[in-house]
């Protein structure tokens, strides 16, 4: 029933969002100048969008980081990049951190009441029975490895996981574990902009060293566990 209710109060926010899309103008005009700036792959470009609206600029971060979420050819360290310029590396990671947790908890909750089907046309169908056949096999371990992981996307680690048997705190827990070094790296490189550069790249293997880490630590428990079991 709980389920049912949440499908219906989703279903009701997505025609909502359509209605005003195509009939409130200026709603149309951002949403399209957003996904334009977006898109772009120009961090200089997303940078000034977000600083152009003010004090608004925090809200509309927020926002443009649940789009992306939503839509996965948009990369999501565009904003974190252009949030710490705006707001200095701290703060900047702060709300991508945020706003992308808020992003993924949306994709699992839409995954969770639109079912397969839906997570299938959003990502196709081969990569969605791999990603799910690892995420049944190691559970949250698993979602904690993929968001620690660059070049995973992070939309369909969200959308994979809301069809799975993992509960919705296990996903949010490991979410938020795994999607904070590569928040914190991005931000320190993009608070440098021009010089980041050399820190995206060691923040990227660092990343990549620590997920590789926790993935062996993990299969050799599992196999020590096994031994104990096989002994006993």
């Amino acid at each position: 029933m709980k389920a049912l209710k949440n499908l219906m109060i989703t279903i009701a926010i997505i025609f909502l969002v359509i209605l005003l899309y195509v009939f409130i103008q200026p709603f149309h005009i951002f949403v399209n100048s957003m996904v334009k700036a977006l898109t772009s792959g120009n961090i200089i470009e997303v940078k000034e969008y977000i600083k152009s609206f003010g004090v608004w600029a925090p809200v509309i971060s927020f926002l443009a980081m649940i789009v992306q979420s939503l839509a996965a050819p948009i990369p999501a360290f565009l904003i974190t990049f252009s949030n710490a310029a705006i707001f200095g590396w701290l703060w900047g990671a702060v709300l991508s951190w945020c706003s992308s947790m808020a992003g993924a908890v949306i994709c699992f909750l839409l995954a969770r009441g639109f079912g397969r089907v839906f997570v299938e046309k959003m990502n196709g169908n081969g990569p969605v029975k791999d990603m799910e056949k690892f995420f049944e096999k190691h559970g949250k371990y698993a979602i904690l490895i993929a968001r620690l992981l660059p070049f995973i996307s992070f939309d369909i680690v969200s959308y994979v996981a809301g069809i799975t048997s993992i509960s919705f705190w296990s996903f949010f827990i490991a979410t938020g574990i795994g999607q904070l070094p590569a928040t914190i790296i991005y931000s320190i490189a993009g608070n440098f902009l021009v010089g980041g550069m050399k820190y995206f790249v060691i923040g990227l293997s660092l990343i990549f060293a620590l997920s590789v880490l926790i993935y062996w630590s993990r299969k050799m428990y599992n196999e020590k566990q096994v031994k104990l079991k096989d002994n006993e």
